[in-house]
């Protein structure tokens, strides 16, 4: 036996999707408008999660410039069927649904096999049946008009993956479980025991969103709901309740039998949620021809029993070094920065990093680099060797939630003058909150955050010393700023929409988790 602990994946990892393949479980999730895309999970014990890949990892495989933060690569699904991995998803700012494949999940994965027209809307999903044919089910708008905001239907198509095209008639199958429903999405077909079953979210991605399910005796319907539909929801719990959202699940059958569902839900602290959606973990059991989720619970558990022995848990260093020849793959960057942009030595492990003209502000590939923030509360320190050459450069630390919503903690020149300067960048206005002389080329500075309240600060020889106390972080959440991601923080270079040659140096990033 063995653990698990809620969430199973912490930070921004929202719609996760599951394989199984024998005693091993691979899981994606969302990345949006971060670079690469798709991260790939594997584990033998649902408890201990490591990072094998991502998906997109190719500049070349998609483009995504233009887009926001809360745009970009929508719900994926990851399925294995006779020794190839699936991984089909949405690129919601630009041509659609396409699918990758791959041997091996840990990539290389395969450029994009698109879909184009044939396959409107989003959150697409493939199921295998025993036959060998393949569906694709997605959820789209009403084909008869859309009456109302979320007026949408899930389908299904037969896929020829002789040719990766959608071929014969689309289907509807379900429109959601209760009446006038909205955004019915995340939708997943499974098989058992001679019945086909769609599971969907309902609800919105927000406070009242949930996991329902429907069943049929073929595969185009017609389909039934379940009479205890949702099988899940914390709508009925409260604004206050400490875990909310939950909903967006996928289903999978372990190699002993078990059943268990991945899904996604929210963590906030205070009200506000800067963590973003985070991957939950629940036990499945059928009654009745229906699952049953965390039976005698019926709400996400903080912790559960698994029966698989423990696997060995990844450590996460706390201090990064860059000795190349790429970037740690749990790294970040916005719609995938320009070759060059980030050069590591081998030798000293060190990053260069090319200041380029656009910022965290605009829908561009600004020189940032990041880790998710997994805590309410941790501690990001960089160590930065930098020499700003005009009153344009600028280099240092960031905590991001989008392009308008964002604190900088820069080098910079102001008057020609060396400053350490803070910036909050709220709804798009930019704010400096501190400014403190920098010290000599060389500097170390660090963020603090505690709930919502940060300090960030800067290495003197008298140890460290503040440049903004007591900053409120409430606006980097989601109530404030909307949108669908958690908040990043990063090493961040710019020269503010100038052409410049300057470069700056990272000899280490570092995070970690506080109690």
């Amino acid at each position: 036996m063995t653990t698990a602990h809620n969430p199973i994946l912490s930070g921004f990892y929202p719609d996760p999707s599951i394989c199984a393949v024998g005693r091993d479980f691979y899981l994606v999730t969302s990345t949006f408008a971060y670079f690469p895309g798709l991260p790939v999970f594997h584990s033998t014990d649902l408890v201990h999660w490591e990072q094998i890949g991502n998906a997109l990892d190719r500049p070349g495989q998609l483009c995504l410039d233009g887009c926001r933060h809360s745009q970009g690569i929508f719900a994926p699904t990851i399925r294995y069927h006779e020794g190839t991995f699936y991984l089909v998803t949405t690129y919601a700012s630009g041509a659609g649904s396409f699918v990758l494949t791959a041997s091996d999940p840990a990539g290389p994965w395969s450029d994009p096999f698109w879909l184009g027209e044939d396959a409107p809307g989003i959150d697409p999903s493939l199921f295998f049946d025993d036959d060998g044919r393949c569906y694709y089910v997605g959820t789209r708008p009403n084909p008869a008009g859309v009456r109302y905001n979320g007026d949408w239907e899930i389908w299904a198509q037969e896929l020829d993956l002789a040719s990766m095209r959608l071929t014969g008639e689309s289907h509807r199958l379900w429109k959601g479980a209760m009446n006038g429903v909205i955004w019915p999405e995340g939708p997943h077909l499974y098989k058992r025991e001679g019945r086909y079953y769609l599971m969907n979210a309902e609800g919105g991605t927000g406070p009242n969103h949930c996991v329902s399910i429907a069943r049929a005796d073929a595969v185009f319907g017609p389909y039934t709901g379940n009479p205890d539909n949702p099988i899940l929801t914390h709508r009925h719990l409260g604004r206050d309740y400490p875990v909310t959202c939950a909903g967006h699940g996928d289903l999978v059958q372990a190699e002993d039998g078990s059943w268990y569902m991945v899904l996604l839900a929210c963590r906030p602290c205070q009200g506000h949620t800067t963590l973003g959606r985070e991957t939950f973990l629940a036990k499945v059991r059928w009654e009745n021809g229906w699952p049953v989720v965390n039976p005698g619970v019926g709400r996400l558990e903080e912790s559960l029993e698994l029966p698989f022995p423990a696997g060995e848990a990844p450590l996460a260093p706390p201090v990064y070094t860059f000795p190349g020849p790429g970037l740690p793959m749990e790294f970040l960057t916005l719609r995938a920065p320009a070759a060059g942009t980030f050069v590591p030595h081998a030798d000293t492990g060190r990053l260069t990093v090319r200041l380029l003209p656009a910022t965290l502000k605009e829908l561009a590939a600004p020189a940032y680099l990041a880790l998710r923030q997994r805590h309410h509360r941790f501690q990001a320190a960089l160590s930065l060797a930098f020499v700003p050459g005009t009153d344009h450069d600028c280099a240092g630390l960031a905590l991001v939630q989008d392009n308008a919503n964002h604190l900088r903690l820069e080098k910079c020149l102001e008057g020609g003058q060396p400053l350490l300067r803070l910036t909050a960048c709220e709804h798009g206005v930019d704010r400096v909150l501190a400014r403190v002389p920098a010290p000599g080329p060389r500097t170390e500075l660090r963020l603090v955050v505690r709930d919502l309240r940060a300090r960030f600060c800067h290495q003197t020889p008298e140890g460290w010393q503040p440049v903004g106390d007591d900053v409120d972080v409430g606006f980097l959440s989601t109530e404030s700023a909307g949108g669908f991601t958690g908040c990043t923080v990063g090493l961040y270079a710019s020269s503010n929409g100038m052409p410049s040659d300057q470069t700056a140096d990272f000899d280490w990033f570092a995070y970690q988790g506080l109690a």
